[in-house]
């Protein structure tokens, strides 16, 4: 019989009495009160006016990597009213596997004000995810889509029409989408400052002749892009102000290319030509003349037209060399 009120005295008083006296601790202290048992771990966890007046004011939710998290913790946050993420501004949902379109929809709809949303490597996301997102979320200038390989030209048109002010898009590995997809970002997103199109080999020569209207890119990356022509780069070669270029196994890419590039954007501090076999010392001699004192990071590894790729010569080309490999 003690050993019965023992039991009922953990499972229903105690976890009573942390309830009325967690309000008035400090946050660190609240907190610690999950770990006192079970019970008390689910009455605290479940009591939304607890915790709402303490994350009211939330801006940056970071979950990533948190495998447990699935569509019922966005769905229940949904279903209680949760008014504490009006103001989020950032959310990073990366690699949260168990997290489905219904999730995306419960838990955007709670964020109006969301600016960045990275779902990076979330496998069974669709383009009914991207229609919650845009539904939701008017406000949206950072958007991580990588790995999200069910994305398709709809869910690109979608983002298209609704953020003409997006500045970061990661569409990296998103492999149903074609030129016309990208086209529409292309065309309606002309405020990107950084385009991560990694891994993303079926893209034409057309597409990235479009990118050279981008004049706010900072930050572009096209490993991969094996339909990539000097054409094409001649053309990217308009944006000014990039900074950040990764042309790994462009393998189309020759000299002409590349000196279009360093005579275009003389800001660069970092260019990868990795594995691109057509490019000479003609290439470099030209980015020596015009990026020399902006180049931190070079790298020539597999370029074997490249003769003066040891790390004494590059030095003597490039002071500022401080990294000579993109690619382990």
């Amino acid at each position: 019989m003690a050993a019965g009120g023992d039991e009922a005295w953990c499972r229903e008083t105690v976890p009573r009495v942390m309830e009325l006296v967690s309000p008035r601790l400090p946050q660190r202290d609240a907190c610690a009160l999950l770990a006192v048992s079970p019970w008390c771990h689910r009455a605290l966890a479940a009591n939304l006016k607890l915790w709402e007046p303490r994350y009211c004011h939330l801006k940056v939710i970071n979950l990533e990597f948190a495998q447990d998290i699935d569509d019922w913790h966005f769905v229940r946050l949904k279903e209680m009213g949760c008014t504490s993420l009006q103001e989020l501004e950032l959310l990073n949902l990366n690699a949260c596997q168990k997290v489905s379109d219904k999730g995306i929809e419960a838990i955007t709809s709670l964020c109006p004000n969301l600016q960045a949303l990275s779902i990076y490597w979330i496998v069974g996301l669709t383009d009914l995810t991207i229609t919650h997102i845009v539904k939701n979320c008017k406000h949206i200038v950072d958007l991580n889509l990588s790995g999200c390989k069910n994305i398709s030209d709809k869910g690109m048109q979608l983002v298209a029409d609704s953020y003409e002010g997006l500045k970061k898009l990661n569409i990296t590995r998103c492999i149903k989408l074609t030129d016309d997809g990208l086209q529409e970002v292309l065309q309606k997103c002309c405020s990107l400052e950084s385009l991560n199109l990694y891994a993303l080999s079926s893209f034409s020569d057309k597409v990235y002749k479009k990118m050279g209207f981008l004049t706010n890119l900072a930050f572009l990356d096209l490993c991969g892009a094996q339909n990539l022509t000097d054409d094409g780069l001649a053309c990217i070669s308009r944006c000014v102000g990039l900074t950040y270029l990764n042309l790994s196994w462009c393998v189309r890419v020759t000299d002409v290319g590349v000196v279009a590039i360093a005579q275009g954007c003389r800001s660069l501090q970092l260019l990868s030509l990795f594995g691109i076999v057509g490019v000479t010392d003609v290439c470099l001699e030209a980015l020596s003349k015009c990026c020399s004192r902006s180049l931190t990071t070079l790298d020539v590894n597999g370029c074997i037209g490249i003769k003066k790729r040891s790390r004494d010569d590059l030095i003597q080309m490039f002071p500022f060399l401080r990294c000579f490999k993109v690619h382990s």
